[in-house]
């Protein structure tokens, strides 16, 4: 029942996901942050069971850092650490498959818009795009973004698109999701633009 939105603009990437933790007709919780940061520059919002959420997001931000601490400081660009994800995903299929469906999303200097986002799923398929949704939420919002999506979008109307789908879901979506939480990865880093239930308030 995991929302993930993301959506890249001229400069940088929105992150949005639900902070719903449940379970069947259980919720254990409402501020869970489903978006990790993996470094000063990239974050991605998971979805899936609590387990495998934690773990997975846990285990490629910790292999990230290492790598930077081996290798002088060198970061992976986004594209380098989607692959890696996406590598990961698929090694795990054929041991104890990570039911995650990932958002992957950074800044890079390099990258002509600067914002990069990559979706994959927890079969190991990875694909670059302009915008993109996992779970129930894709089938309300896919429409929205693919209509409001445009070349040069600025930070503010990537937010309001975001927001907007977020509208949508309090409409139309069976399950109620009251909270949600925003991120922006830009050249200045990974920081939280909304959050409707503070993470660390438990």
């Amino acid at each position: 029942m995991d929302t993930v939105f993301g959506v890249s603009y001229n400069g940088g990437v929105v992150l949005a996901t639900d902070q719903v933790n449940a379970r069947s007709i259980l919720m254990y919780q409402q501020n869970l942050d489903k978006i990790a940061e993996l470094s000063s520059h990239s974050a991605m919002g998971v979805s899936g069971p609590n387990s495998d959420l934690v773990n997975f997001s846990e285990y490629v931000s910790k292999n990230l850092q290492l790598y930077e601490l081996s290798n002088d400081g060198m970061k992976l660009s986004t594209h380098a650490q989607a692959n890696y994800c996406r590598g990961e995903l698929a090694k795990a299929l054929r041991k104890g498959p990570f039911q995650v469906n990932i958002i992957l999303g950074g800044y890079d200097e390099k990258t002509p818009t600067g914002g990069s986002l990559y979706v994959m799923d927890y079969m190991g398929s990875c694909v670059k795009a302009n915008y993109g949704a996992q779970g129930y939420a894709s089938n309300f919002c896919l429409s929205i973004m693919d209509r409001d999506w445009d070349e040069g979008l600025t930070e503010d109307q990537a937010v309001k698109i975001v927001e907007k789908c977020i509208k949508e879901l309090g409409m139309r979506f069976l399950i109620n999701q009251s909270n949600f939480i925003l991120k922006v990865v830009d050249k200045e880093g990974v920081r939280t633009v909304k959050c409707d239930a503070d993470p660390a308030d438990n």
